[in-house]
């Protein structure tokens, strides 16, 4: 047994994207001597099959708009198998200090006696954004990156942070945002940031299949919606957008395609 997994721990890993190869090795190791795993229903078969013959799997769902166990279940199954002694991984998507619950996670085992430690993982914007062959940050461009969450309520996009993403040196990721799109653009314009903004949406960033969708802030809702995503969408908002491998929006010249892309 690695000298860093013990009995009665729960690790919090994250999975990345999908592929099984852009695991940390940390992560590996963890995953190779869980007795229970806890996974989330994005994580790959590939990285499942990582688990030893023997030990315990169970989904927990925690994909946006399916039914999934309740978070207090999952927090109360956790602390029931690691005090039975068991090596508990709680395999999440991404990286789990990013909208991954980690904090309420790691409050609540702690809070019982349990150890918990975090394994990071590679985030969603990250892999979309080398899939793609664009930046997050790029010299007099953007300064700062902005991880946020398209959340909605009651059909309305939540008060609040939208000052900031309309900064137009500010790259905007965006995620769970496959059913907000057009919530989110009419906001972020109304808050000042230009319909001219390159946009991209990135259904299953990181994965074989991922696919990227071009707009503008402008148009991007409708993108979105005549493109009919079925998987996790992340929205990048920004200039930076314009430098991925394949952007074009409808009415690009060829001269103005080769001139995004450094040609």
């Amino acid at each position: 047994m690695p000298p860093d997994i013990k009995p009665g721990q729960v690790q919090l890993v994250g999975a990345g994207p999908g592929s099984a190869d852009l695991l940390t090795l940390r992560a590996v190791r963890a995953v190779e001597a869980a007795q229970a795993l806890l996974f989330d229903a994005l994580i790959s078969e590939e990285v499942l099959a990582i688990a030893p013959p023997g030990c315990v799997r169970i989904q927990t769902g925690k994909r946006a708009g399916k039914a999934s166990m309740d978070q207090g279940e999952i927090n109360r199954l956790m602390l029931l198998l690691a005090r039975r002694g068991l090596r508990v991984v709680r395999l999440k998507g991404g990286d789990p200090s990013i909208f991954g619950r980690s904090g309420e996670e790691r409050d609540f085992l702690e809070r019982h006696g349990v150890a918990v430690e975090v394994i990071p993982g590679v985030t969603a914007a990250s892999a979309a954004a080398a899939q793609f062959a664009f930046p997050l940050t790029h010299r007099e461009e953007a300064r700062r990156v902005i991880f946020a969450t398209a959340r909605v309520r009651d059909g309305a996009v939540v008060e609040g942070g939208w000052q900031a993403g309309a900064d137009p040196e500010t790259t905007l990721a965006l995620y769970m945002a496959r059913d907000a799109a057009r919530l989110v653009s009419d906001r972020l314009i109304a808050e000042g940031r230009c319909g001219d903004t390159p946009a991209l949406a990135v259904e299953n960033a990181g994965a074989p299949h991922a696919r990227l969708l071009s707009a503008t802030l402008s148009n991007l809702a409708d993108v979105v919606e005549a493109a009919a995503p079925t998987g996790p969408v992340l929205l990048v908002i920004g200039d930076v957008a314009a430098r991925a491998r394949g952007y074009a929006v409808q009415g690009d010249t060829p001269d103005i395609i080769a001139r995004r892309a450094g040609l």
